[in-house]
């Protein structure tokens, strides 16, 4: 598909109106829905329905949801990845770690996208501003997590080590990302539906393991959190993403990672009352900078640009 965005000029801003609106929600409706209902029961639940419903619609489209058993194997490792490695970690550390600064952390992906596309893919090189960029990254979270490496609480190291987690979960979803570069795989409702399917499989077997239906409570708010998540996190802006993804250059669609946290911050202090202190207004800035340095600095090819191959690169 082309990139050229330039001819659909309003559904570009929707379709980025979207994905920054909702995604930066879905913080919020996370927290929501693991009040009662389990972290990896909810993310079965969630990603088992819209995987569902997406098939449903390419078959009722007419559009074939049929791959070969290694295209299926690559949708289902980058699916554990994204959404079992990244987005359940997400969940659980939601249980300890406000909105807010789970969002701030989770921004740092763009950074592990760099490292990992360096050197998974090996067709670019990072400049020294990247490199800077990278380092200005560090710096930011530990301002965000100077806080609760202060702490001697069990309450306090609960949530310093649920904030590492979601680096490591953050890593977990650039590695599903850049794998999917690498494999070249489609960028397609279908293959978002495969990947989603096969996350939420993951998710509930992780949930079967933990016993969590035997400590799930199906409460109107948690329902209605998860279809939230279901409707506007994973089909409305996956959809927006997906189409972004093939009409505007990837250098601007990741701004949603540096947009995403400032609406997560504000509605965690909106809704859910969340206290927003000096250090996450510090951290924050320094982490969005550094976001805005590595995104924009220039990303030179290890070989000329015609014997690039061309990539698309599935996104959330």
């Amino acid at each position: 598909m082309s990139r050229n965005s330039s001819q659909h000029p309003f559904l570009t801003v929707l379709c980025f109106g979207l994905v920054y609106v909702f995604w930066g929600s879905t913080y919020l409706g996370i927290d929501i829905a693991i009040e009662h209902i389990p972290p990896a029961l909810m993310c079965a639940t969630r990603f088992s329905a819209a995987g569902f419903l997406m098939l449903l619609y390419c078959l009722v489209a007419g559009k074939s949801i049929r791959y070969s058993r290694r295209e299926l194997a690559q949708l289902a490792a980058i699916g554990v990845l994204l959404l079992v490695g990244g987005n359940l970690t997400l969940s659980y550390a939601e249980i300890y770690v406000p909105t807010g600064l789970a969002a701030l952390l989770i921004s740092v992906t763009p950074l592990w996208f760099l490292v990992l596309d360096t050197l998974l893919v090996g067709d670019h090189h990072v400049s020294g501003r990247g490199l800077a960029g990278l380092g200005l990254g560090v710096v930011g979270t530990v301002v965000l997590l100077w806080p609760d490496l202060m702490v001697t609480s069990s309450l306090g190291r609960k949530e310093l080590w649920f904030s590492l987690g979601l680096l490591g979960g953050s890593f977990s979803w650039a590695l599903g990302s850049v794998l999917s570069k690498r494999w070249r795989t489609t960028v397609s409702l279908s293959a978002t539906g495969w990947q989603m399917t096969f996350a939420g499989l993951g998710n509930l077997l992780i949930a079967v393991v933990h016993g969590d239906s035997a400590h799930v409570t199906w409460t109107p708010r948690g329902l209605g959190a998860v279809l939230y998540l279901v409707i506007c996190g994973s089909l409305i802006g996956y959809t927006a993403y997906i189409w972004l993804l093939g009409h505007v250059p990837m250098s601007k669609v990741s701004t949603y990672a540096y947009v995403n946290p400032v609406v997560a911050v504000f509605l965690g202090w909106l809704v859910l009352k969340e206290p927003v202190n000096g250090y996450i207004l510090a951290g924050s800035a320094v982490i969005i900078a550094s976001v805005v340095v590595v995104t924009s600095a220039t990303v030179r090819p290890k070989m000329p640009a015609a014997e690039l191959p061309a990539v698309e690169v599935a996104g959330r």
